[in-house]
């Protein structure tokens, strides 16, 4: 610490008044730490911590330049002119040491300014194998388990705890302390984008097991160890108009038609007592309840109404990103999801959203918004001191003061070791849900089911590497060559206008009439075994009794899966959601309301073993 005090009075050399370094003092209560440093704050200062946005980082771990194509300010930008020190980290090093040296470089920008107040990073899931920019990322170095909704179809608390604990260890290794996540919505609505990422449809199962993520990463009590969890997104993002997502206009409006509105709030009065830091409003707007028709981020009755006021929170609350200016990604316009007050003018919204409730702006990079308009009369000073306070406590539990950087090389030890990269590739097996396994004739022996079937037969596969597909059989060239075909395929969905809506799988779960008269054709001329990555619950009743077994997967290696269709893993998961028979049953389904498909093809919780 004494380094710290010393670098904090060089800093304050010069004309300013010395500052008071006691804030610096671990031996002092969290909330008398805050005070001392809040009450030298300048305005510009405060403002700056109210913002949050995704920071760049070059390949060798060295800090970004600004980067035009993103509408990003350069690292130094950030940091010594907006006075920021809260950013997002999407695509990062594959080396984890570099991430580490990256995060120490900007913690000595940080301490370099007048406060030297340390910056905290955060970051979407990343420890699967889904990559979308806005709302998941590649795992790259680190372990690589099924999708939250792989580990609802496992059903375990410890396992999910375990998940988070390890996940903890490899993120608070390369310096992120902020999870934004987990996502624990209700996926009501079988076509939403979004359910990947949740728990599924039982408001029981999310509750038990996102309380559960949220005690891995953050531990009983939030502390020195603790990786924050942002809890998402309130008060609760599946009752999605005809499953339409609200980063795009055209999905902005969630709707309620089964009066199930409290339902969706259930998971997060789990959360609250599991002691989430964090909560992330959801961009959607409700429609046709006793709330002002606005996304969830402007809206004061949920937010200072239902989140503080009934439930008492009084941790952080960062908007969803990007609900305030239109941006430009990859050359492509992003308009603000503004929901409802699309006519207002981004001050506006940044004035809408502070009244609300809400603590900090994700996404953004605007703070000279703030000091307009508590110049001008229209935020009281004080108000941004409610949340800067907030702000500040966190950086203070989460001992970033004292602990500001981290040790390169043992980030290179712990980030994908073996022991965690063997318990995610476990997960990964055990996640599968095994939906059919008929029995067939063998010449000479009993009728038995086509799983598991024995290494070494010839295999006819298709969305399988064929070197991996060669360790576990002789591969042929046609169905009528094999023993065993192996078809993988991914849930379907619509194709959109943009790019980035595209990373967003919506529309019909119907499969295209090729892909079922494909399926059906090489079932005809070997037993078949179809895998199904469930990003959503597909429509299979097209090819269900044709094929010899089907097993569906929410994020499983190939060898995961040749693993468990040999014999070598048993199949443990189940469905975590109803799976619809027909797509008549899935536009008849109200968006809130779970388990309402009719006759569907199979039920939660099925899930056949082979014993």
């Amino acid at each position: 610490m004494t380094d710290q005090l010393n670098a904090a009075r060089e800093a304050s050399d010069g004309q300013a008044p010395p500052l008071d370094t006691r804030y610096l003092d671990a031996s002092l209560p969290v909330a008398e730490r805050v005070e001392i440093l809040l009450s030298q704050m300048t305005l510009e200062e405060k403002a700056g911590l109210l913002f949050q946005t995704v920071i760049g980082i070059n390949p060798d771990g060295t800090l970004a330049d600004g980067d035009e194509a993103m509408s990003r300010e350069s690292t130094d930008e950030f940091v010594n002119v907006l006075k920021m020190n809260h950013f997002n980290i999407h695509q990062a090093p594959t080396d984890p040491g570099q991430f580490a040296e990256w995060h120490n470089r900007l913690q000595e920008l940080a301490a370099a300014t007048r406060l030297g107040i340390p910056v905290t990073i955060s970051s979407d899931p990343r420890h699967s194998y889904s990559d979308n920019p806005l709302a998941a990322l590649f795992a790259g170095a680190f372990s690589v388990w099924p999708e939250p909704m792989g580990l609802a179809a496992i059903g375990d608390e410890a396992t999910v705890e375990r998940f988070a604990d390890i996940a903890r260890q490899e993120y608070t290794a390369v310096g992120i302390r902020v999870a934004l996540h987990p996502q624990i919505d209700l996926a009501t609505e079988p076509r939403w984008s979004r359910a990947l990422q949740t728990f599924g449809e039982d408001v029981e199962l999310a509750s038990k097991l996102g309380a559960a993520y949220i005690r891995g990463f953050q531990g009983e009590t939030l502390g020195h160890d603790s990786v924050a969890t942002m809890t998402k997104h309130f008060p609760g993002g599946g009752p999605q108009l005809d499953g339409e997502d609200p980063h795009f206009a055209h999905g902005r409006e969630q709707v309620y038609p089964g009066g199930e509105f409290e339902l969706h709030l259930k998971p997060f009065e789990a959360a609250f007592e599991a002691g989430t830091s964090q909560i992330m409003p959801y961009y959607g707007m409700p429609v046709g309840t006793e709330h002002e028709e606005v996304g969830f981020g402007f809206n004061k009755s949920v937010i200072t109404g239902l989140l503080r006021e009934r439930y008492g929170f009084d941790g952080v609350v960062c908007t969803d990103w990007g609900l305030i200016n239109d941006a430009a990604i990859m050359g492509a316009p992003f308009p603000a999801r503004a929901w409802g007050v699309e006519h207002l003018t981004p001050r506006e919204r940044v004035k809408k959203v502070l009244d609300a409730g809400c603590d900090q702006f994700g996404g953004e990079s605007c703070p000279e918004l703030v000091i307009e308009l508590v110049r001008d009369g229209e935020i009281e000073e004080a108000r941004v001191d409610a949340s800067a306070r907030r702000l500040l406590r966190e950086k203070f539990v989460l001992g970033l003061f004292e602990h500001r950087y981290v040790d390169v090389e043992h980030a290179r030890r712990v980030v994908g070791s073996a022991e965690f990269v063997a318990a995610g590739e476990a997960a990964q097996r055990a996640a599968i849900a095994l939906l059919v396994n008929r029995e067939r004739e063998v010449a000479g022996a009993a009728a038995a089911p086509v799983l598991p079937f024995a290494s070494g037969l010839r295999l006819y596969v298709e969305g399988i590497e064929p070197e991996i597909a060669a360790e576990y059989g002789e591969l042929v060239e046609t169905p009528a060559e094999a023993d065993v075909a192996i078809l993988r395929l991914a849930a379907p969905y619509e194709e959109r206008p943009t790019f980035f809506e595209n990373f967003f799988h919506s529309g019909s779960l119907d499969f295209p009439a090729e892909t079922i008269a494909h399926v059906r054709e090489v079932a005809a001329a070997v037993p078949t075994v179809v895998d199904v990555f469930l990003d959503r619950p597909a429509i299979l009743t097209p090819f269900v009794d044709e094929v010899a077994a089907l097993t569906g997967n929410w994020g499983a290696s190939p060898r995961a899966l040749l693993d468990v269709l040999t014999g070598s893993a048993e199949p443990k998961g189940s469905l975590p959601f109803d799976l619809p028979s027909s797509m008549a049953a899935v536009e008849a389904n109200r968006p809130d309301v779970p388990f309402d498909t009719a006759d569907p093809l199979f039920r939660h919780g099925h899930g056949l073993s082979y014993r």
